[in-house]
């Protein structure tokens, strides 16, 4: 578990933020993400998430991604609903974790932006 959690946890539950559980930290999860980590390039990557994840799971994975990039873009739920064929009610629980959540969302948003500004638009056009 990182060290940061329970400053982060209890900080936000004096923000008046419910505090996020951190029940899901478990052994097999920190296994995975160690694995994650040790993948080389892009390539790796797909390789590796096409065997764990059924064709389901990687779809619902890359929606919740395109998702975020268009909320951090400032667009309309419906319109993020149309592009990207996710429910509202999605749609809000991930902005709910973008804004409340373990920080990971806004951290990847802030890492893309700082290689060349921009975040990609998931959908290929500009929003």
């Amino acid at each position: 578990m990182s060290a940061r959690t329970p400053d982060l946890s209890r900080r936000r539950h004096l923000e008046g933020h419910r505090p996020v559980a951190d029940d899901w930290r478990t052994p097999d999860t920190e296994a995975l993400v160690d694995a994650i980590l040790r993948l080389d390039d892009r390539e790796d990557a797909l390789n590796f998430l096409r065997d764990l994840c059924t064709l389901g799971e990687l779809h619902d994975l890359a929606q919740r991604w395109a998702v975020v990039r268009l909320l951090d873009a400032g667009m309309h739920y419906a319109d993020i609903s149309r592009r990207t064929g996710a429910s509202t009610a999605t749609i809000t629980r991930i902005a709910s974790w973008l804004k409340h959540g373990e920080g990971g969302y806004r951290e990847m948003l802030d890492r893309l932006r700082s290689g060349d500004g921009s975040v990609p638009d998931p959908t290929g056009t500009e929003p």
